[in-house]
């Protein structure tokens, strides 16, 4: 399109040339002839209409600069600080919510709970943060992202940033549509542009976050192009240049990166514990992120409880009771899990009320020296738990915190033993060394 203007440009000044210019009527006509010949190699000499569009189009150009094309480091700068600002004031307003309703639970010193919160670790960075910090330090990885790979940082933002599941897969096969009709059709300019006020775009790509980043990272460019008819008037689009077979291969694998990428979520920190022999094994004092209910309601509803338990008990029938329980359950979005080991140590982590018991048989097996053996996990109450059961913690009455009683199999352990290979110490040396005493 730049060297279409040129060859109008060029066109015009020949045109215009006087007496008075050093410009020879031949070469003149020879420059014509060069320009011509030039602008046949791309496309069909412009008509008189289309010369007289593209010198208003290059007089503005010439007379203002042109919308600034943002790059991927503009827009990682610009999001990151957006976000982060947003963050800042939404941490200051909760900050002052509890003062000004005046009606919330003092907060305890945070040596006296169990664990002093949940937090959750970014996969992309392996950086620790709050929940509260959750949404924001994820966006921020995957913005940073874009200096690695843009390609895997857009992809990222089209299924984390966008909450619509459907609308997330209309985005994506239109996507890949364009890229299916590149792909069989490379020489075909048509197939290579994207209009940005075509409906279907605006109403099916514009509007899923990270869309156009993504089309960006496949080489696709912004050009303005003059609006038929309207000589004063331009429109966007994206366009690709041409690709060689390569390339188009590269696209496909792109393609298909994005149609099977899934969010970016932030891992819940188990913060893994170790702790001394401890008469306070069943003591848990835990901070309000554990629960879905706030300081307030949690309060009230303590105080109510032991007015409850006899009428419950008496006037309720099983199926009423089970469907409280549920309820009940529902209340807490984590729990703490204590195992208390053989010799006497305990072993605590922070889990997900909805976590299946395969998630917590695996963190106890993790942190034993011989994980490889059978064991048994007792519940509260003497329920013995099945690893192979896909059953939620909140389903086993385990939440919003619990103690467990950890067993070896004792076939297992008499074999061990009379072959003499029995390890001295349950838990692994790292955990040994970090051990601490429950307050």
């Amino acid at each position: 399109m730049k060297k279409f203007f040129e060859d109008i440009k060029k066109d015009m000044k020949f045109k215009s040339a006087g007496p008075g210019k050093k410009l020879t009527e031949e070469s003149s006509k020879s420059a014509v002839v060069q320009s011509s010949s030039g602008a046949k190699q791309d496309r069909h000499a412009p008509s008189e209409g289309a010369q007289r569009a593209g010198a208003a189009a290059l007089a503005r150009i010439e007379q203002q600069p042109r919308p600034k094309v943002y790059t991927s480091q503009d827009i990682i700068r610009n999001q990151v600080k957006r976000e982060l600002e947003a963050e800042a004031a939404s941490l200051v307003e909760k900050e002052k919510a509890p003062s000004a309703e005046g009606s919330s639970v003092p907060v305890r010193d945070l040596s006296c709970l169990s664990v002093s919160g949940v937090y959750f670790i970014c996969p992309l960075t392996g950086a620790k943060f709050t929940k509260s910090e959750r949404d924001v330090r994820i966006k921020e990885a995957i913005f940073m992202r874009f200096e690695e790979d843009a390609v895997e940082a857009s992809v990222m933002m089209v299924h984390t940033f966008n909450k619509d599941k459907d609308k997330v897969k209309a985005a994506v096969d239109i996507i890949s549509k364009y890229i299916e009709n590149i792909c069989k059709n490379p020489s075909e300019e048509k197939f290579r542009r994207i209009k940005l006020s075509n409906k279907v775009f605006q109403e099916k790509v514009r509007c899923v976050e990270g869309s156009r980043e993504f089309l960006q990272a496949l080489g696709f460019i912004s050009v303005m192009f003059p609006v038929d008819g309207q000589d004063e008037e331009e429109e966007e689009f994206l366009v690709l240049p041409e690709q060689g077979p390569d390339a188009l291969e590269l696209m496909k694998e792109r393609r298909d990166r994005l149609q099977g990428a899934e969010p970016v979520r932030a891992q819940l920190d188990r913060q893994l514990q170790a702790f001394r022999p401890s008469s306070n094994a069943q003591r848990f004092e835990l901070p309000p992120e554990f629960y879905n209910l706030t300081a307030e309601e949690l309060k009230k509803e303590q105080q109510q409880k032991s007015d409850l338990v006899e009428k419950n008990a008496m006037l309720r029938t099983k199926a009423m009771r089970e469907r409280e329980e549920q309820r009940e359950r529902r209340k807490y979005n984590y729990t703490l899990l204590r195992v208390r080991l053989p010799d006497g140590s305990l072993l605590q982590g922070t889990f997900y009320a909805w976590d299946r018991l395969p998630v917590l048989f695996g963190f106890v097996r993790e942190s034993l020296v011989d994980g490889w053996q059978p064991f048994d996990l007792i519940a509260p109450g003497g329920q013995k738990l099945q690893e192979s059961e896909e059953v939620a913690l909140a389903e086993c009455n385990l939440v919003p915190a619990a103690l467990l009683t950890f067993s070896w199999d004792a076939a297992v352990q008499a074999d061990i033993a009379a072959a003499g290979g029995k390890s001295p110490n349950i838990l692994k040396p790292e955990l040994l060394e970090k051990i601490k005493t429950l307050s």
